[in-house]
């Protein structure tokens, strides 16, 4: 089980690189380790508005010499892997283990330790990645992380256009609020070797939920009557493809929406880490609710 790793009242102020720094939860973890006097570079493909204390390199993670441009100097990784390329994670991978830092991942909930296979494409990619920094010796501090709240940004634009929300259904799992697994990757990050546990952290929200239930949710922070309309795969598919998503990462979710099964697990790992209750999905739907209107 995770230990107790909640205080960041010490003055160790390691450097830290974060990936996916622009991304709903890197902003959150980079803010977080500002505040705690950490030294922070951010690895992004575009730089955004300068912030006080924070450097940034710009570049991509697939790019070894990018990578190992940001890792110079570097103490601990907070690392994002989203991509379906095997042979650009084993670069990776390479380039961490010359800089041998501390590596935080971020994984997913649904990893089964157990299975030869994992449910679907993203899972996969995420129980490969595990096993990648594991078996290059780099001892990753893992936490597992379950759906997180700021995916329904995606939802934005519908609501803002009516009261349906179509999609693909998706399993029903255990929503949780970004905010809080920055403060648990925060609370890793910043604490002492002797203090960390290396079995995986179980990132859950307080409750379980589908995509009906967010989408009630928000409609009560909206105080409007919002529904939630099934679409059937192909049509799914069709629709994200004229968004502009990438092919492989649609079919990967198409994937991911059908054979995913719902996960009823609820943990208090987000407590544990961070010595606070996770919070609920419905206060994050009345905390985020101006960005819908």
């Amino acid at each position: 089980m995770p230990a107790t790793t909640h205080s960041t009242n010490s003055p160790y102020h390691p450097s830290i690189l974060a990936t996916g720094a622009t991304g709903n939860l890197g902003r959150e973890i980079v803010g977080r380790l500002r505040s705690h006097g950490a030294r922070v570079r951010c690895l992004a493909r575009a730089q955004t508005s300068p912030q006080p204390g924070v450097e940034w390199v710009v570049g991509d993670l697939t790019a070894p010499g990018t990578v190992r441009e940001a890792l110079v100097g570097i103490d601990a990784v907070f690392l994002i892997w989203p991509l379906l390329d095997s042979a650009a994670a084993r670069d990776l991978i390479a380039e961490l283990t010359t800089a041998g830092p501390r590596v935080v991942y971020l994984s997913s909930s649904a990893v089964d330790d157990e299975a030869a296979r994992q449910s679907d494409p993203i899972v996969q990619v995420h129980a490969d990645m595990e096993a990648l920094l594991h078996d290059a010796g780099l001892r990753p501090v893992v936490l597992r992380s379950d759906t997180l709240a700021s995916n329904a940004r995606g939802w934005v634009q519908q609501i803002r256009a009516g009261d349906v929300v179509s999609g693909p259904e998706t399993a029903r799992t255990a929503v949780i609020d970004e905010r809080d697994v920055a403060d648990a990757a925060v609370a890793v990050l910043l604490a002492h070797h002797d203090q960390l546990d290396y079995d995986p952290h179980v990132l859950t929200g307080p409750e379980v939920l589908g995509r009906a239930d967010q989408i009630a949710l928000l409609g009560a922070a909206l105080r409007r009557d919002l529904r939630f309309q099934v679409l059937p795969a192909d049509l799914a598919r069709s629709r994200m493809l004229a968004d502009g998503r990438p092919g492989p990462l649609v079919d990967a979710l198409i994937a991911a929406s059908g054979r995913r099964p719902d996960c009823h697990r609820v943990t208090d790992h987000v407590e544990r880490l961070t010595g606070h209750p996770a919070g609920t999905f419905a206060r994050w739907a009345i905390d985020h609710a101006a960005e819908f209107n």
